[in-house]
């Protein structure tokens, strides 16, 4: 058998691990062949394809990003585009696709087995840790590590000049980064595209904090939204999965604190330095045993399936279900962050 594997939407740390697991066991356990398709669904688009092997996948545990590259190509937004996916995996004589990414990657990986019988084995990949049919994505447990040193790091700076420091994480749709860092960092308040937010009584937890001689963090992720407000965007740009470009609310709440209290604000935007670097050793746990379950899932001839993290055990959803909804953060896990405000 010869599988196809690719890697979709934003890079991730623990990506290569999963490429990594997939091929050892493939190979080794199995005897099967592997083609890595470059740059996401545009990989098998276009035919746009490499040998992967053992020898390919060596050293490659620990480094952050992916081998394959990565897009937001959706093939099914495209004229033609599932015929000619079917004839290049015909042209490479693929026989099944291993599909790493987050919930757009896989809804197409879904599709494609559903609607048109190709045969897809789903593995969740996400730092904003969304999906809701797993306990855990890869990825989540570096960025909450390195927004968090970036958090200790502020706190420092913050206190020699008595300012305000916002911190803007990613955060699209749930706020899981953001709660997560902001605990683990010792923010005074905390913001999540779940709760809209009330930006008096932001100003107000801040003043608070001064009035104890203390300068405030404020954590906040990029899709929050103020109560009497509107999203802020990068642009009005969309990407091939309709979604719009977020940046901003960070500068936007330090403005508005600014003016507000009378405070000097600043703004730290970490963005990419989330997804960048090398893998945490949780991270690499978890991608490496997600290859190894997803090749077994192949071997098992489990099509439309998605491996998942259950508590410690790697379980299998269907590819349809774990693209339903996402995984958002209840207003009961927020209360209990709230205590901590001011």
């Amino acid at each position: 058998m010869r599988v196809g594997v690719l890697t979709g939407g934003g890079d991730c740390p623990g990506l290569n691990a999963v490429i990594r697991a997939i091929v050892r066991k493939g190979v080794q356990s199995y005897g099967y062949g592997f083609t890595g398709f470059r740059d996401g669904w545009r990989g098998p688009l276009e035919g746009y394809s490499m040998p992967l092997d053992v020898p390919s996948v060596r050293g490659i545990l620990p480094r952050g990003g992916t081998i394959l590259g990565s897009s937001r190509t959706n093939p099914l937004t495209l004229d033609g585009g599932v015929r000619r996916i079917r004839e290049n995996l015909a042209k490479d004589e693929i026989d099944a696709l291993i599909a790493i990414g987050g919930e757009d990657t896989l809804g197409v990986a879904s599709r494609l087995w559903g609607e048109y019988g190709i045969r897809c084995v789903g593995v969740p990949k996400t730092i904003d840790n969304d999906l809701s049919a797993t306990d855990y994505t890869f990825g989540f447990d570096t960025a909450v590590n390195i927004a968090t040193e970036a958090i200790d790091r502020l706190h420092t700076t913050a206190e020699s000049h008595m300012r305000v420091l916002v911190v803007e994480v990613m955060g699209r749709h749930a706020g899981w980064i953001a709660l997560h860092s902001g605990l683990a960092g010792g923010a005074n308040v905390i913001l999540i595209p779940e709760q809209r937010f009330d930006t008096a009584q932001v100003c107000a937890w801040v003043e608070s904090r001064f009035q104890v001689r203390y300068a405030p963090i404020v954590v906040v992720a990029e899709g929050a939204v103020p109560r009497d407000g509107e999203l802020v965007l990068k642009d009005g740009s969309r990407d091939a999965f309709g979604h719009v470009r977020l940046s901003g609310v960070g500068e936007w709440l330090a403005k508005e604190i600014e003016r507000r209290t009378g405070k000097e604000a600043r703004t730290t935007v970490l963005g990419h330095i989330q997804r960048g670097g090398t893998p945490s050793a949780f991270d690499r746990w978890l991608a490496t045993r997600f290859g190894l379950h997803a090749v077994d899932a192949v071997r098992d001839g489990d099509w439309g399936t998605m491996v998942a993290l259950r508590g410690t055990d790697i379980v299998r959803v269907p590819l349809d279900t774990a693209t339903a909804k996402l995984k958002t953060v209840s207003p009961a896990e927020y209360a209990e962050a709230e205590v901590l405000f001011g």
